[in-house]
């Protein structure tokens, strides 16, 4: 690549720092590799090194490229170490031919010429979801489609809800949520717990308060915003929710909602499989609006994309791959192992259809909102830090909700 092309990505580098944390990589084999292999191999790279070289989704892959007439060579990072990889394999002009990475990381790689549009390569992204869609675009262009998605909603403990008189029916905003933690906290029992850390994490879980107030990230220091961040200071104040929210990462709540003490507990589709095993019956709300309706959680989840090539001729090739990934087919395995609800209507129809469980997570999922959507691309982490230092400024009591927006709006400026 150009000169021009490397200084741009040395500045990306640092947005996907503040996004992501590197760590070791590994392959499907154990082994690293780089793209650049002969005409008919292509390479793919993930975010999965959970998947071994034998799991379903490898063989998927392999099973992609046998359709495309070619072979896959496969390597697995961890998030944060693919983005970085990433921008260093496109400097050097060896970028992978097709790339599957964290959807708040595609705007980075695109200002950074790094992704090629799906104007370039043709791929369809008609069936998907607009709303899931947007976080993989930027002025005007796709770059690339979402492999599914996930994202939050309101776990609750039905025994400690009947304990305490709540119909959780009665739940359907921000006031009628919060007389359930009263009900809930007369009762002896707990009430809500969430993350509330002074990571991206923290402000990952504060975004459906704050887009669910009406407010948006553009302007933190709105009378919404502060509304939101409100909430969260007086469940706190009132003992609605503990002090541990401060420190607690989406893990160390979930562990906290797993002793079967808590009322509700904001996560995501990722627990699952541990709300089946936490030995209590449990249910799912989608997080309410502050009048009612259902809130604009983040979206979490990857992007299949293909990554910019001297070789336009690959495109092609590249392209029949993504959409061999990204087939209903493909899309109901994937998903299903991921614990991801579909990208594509009729996909998540299936899901529910398979399992009843998955029906709050698709109105859920309908609902959401891409981090970097609305066009902030690269100014999200910065906005995202200002936020989570202001939601750790509030609830530690250090400032009031409106003086810490106030700071965060003038910071993120």
């Amino acid at each position: 690549m150009n000169g021009s092309t490397g200084r741009r990505l040395t500045a990306a580098a640092l947005t996907v720092a503040a996004l992501t944390t590197g760590t070791t990589a590994c392959s499907s084999d154990g082994s690293s590799s780089a793209a650049g292999d002969d005409g008919g191999t292509y390479t793919v790279w993930d975010p999965y090194p959970q998947f071994a070289k034998d799991s379903d989704w490898a063989k998927l892959l392999d099973g992609c490229g046998t359709k495309a007439g070619v072979k896959v060579k496969r390597t697995a990072f961890d998030t944060g170490d693919l983005a970085n990889k990433t921008l260093l394999a496109a400097q050097q002009d060896n970028s992978p031919d097709v790339l599957i990475v964290d959807n708040p990381v595609v705007s980075t790689l695109a200002e950074a010429g790094v992704l090629t549009t799906t104007d370039d390569n043709k791929l369809d992204t008609s069936k998907v979801d607009p709303n899931l869609l947007a976080a993989g675009q930027s002025d005007g262009k796709t770059y690339g489609t979402p492999i599914g998605a996930n994202t939050l909603a309101l776990y609750y403990n039905k025994e400690v809800l009947k304990a305490a008189g709540v119909d959780i029916a009665s739940v359907k905003d921000w006031p009628s949520l919060t007389a359930a933690l009263e009900k809930v906290d007369k009762a002896g029992r707990k009430g809500i717990t969430f993350s509330a850390i002074g990571t991206e994490e923290g402000s990952f879980q504060f975004l459906p308060w704050l887009w669910g107030s009406g407010a948006e990230l553009t302007e933190l220091d709105s009378a919404q915003a502060v509304s939101a961040l409100s909430l969260w200071n007086d469940w706190m104040k009132k003992g609605y929710a503990p002090n541990s929210v401060l420190n607690n990462t989406q893990t160390t709540s979930w562990q906290e909602f797993a002793t079967g003490d808590y009322a509700f507990a904001e996560n995501g589709t990722w627990q699952l499989a541990n709300a089946q095993k936490a030995g209590f019956d449990y249910g799912v709300l989608p997080i309410p609006g502050a009048s009612g309706g259902t809130a604009a959680a983040p979206t979490g989840g990857e992007f299949v994309t293909v990554p910019v090539q001297g070789d336009t001729g690959r495109y092609t090739t590249a392209a029949k791959l993504v959409s061999c990934l990204t087939s209903d087919a493909s899309l109901r395995e994937t998903d299903t192992t991921l614990s991801y609800v579909a990208p594509v209507s009729a996909v998540q129809d299936e899901q529910v259809a398979a399992n009843a469980e998955l029906k709050p997570w698709v109105a859920a999922v309908k609902a959401a909102k891409g981090r970097t959507s609305d066009d902030l691309g690269t100014k999200y982490p910065k906005i995202s830090e200002q936020l989570w230092k202001a939601v750790q400024s509030a609830l530690s009591g250090a400032k009031s909700p409106k003086d810490a927006l106030t700071s965060a709006q003038s910071a993120a400026k």
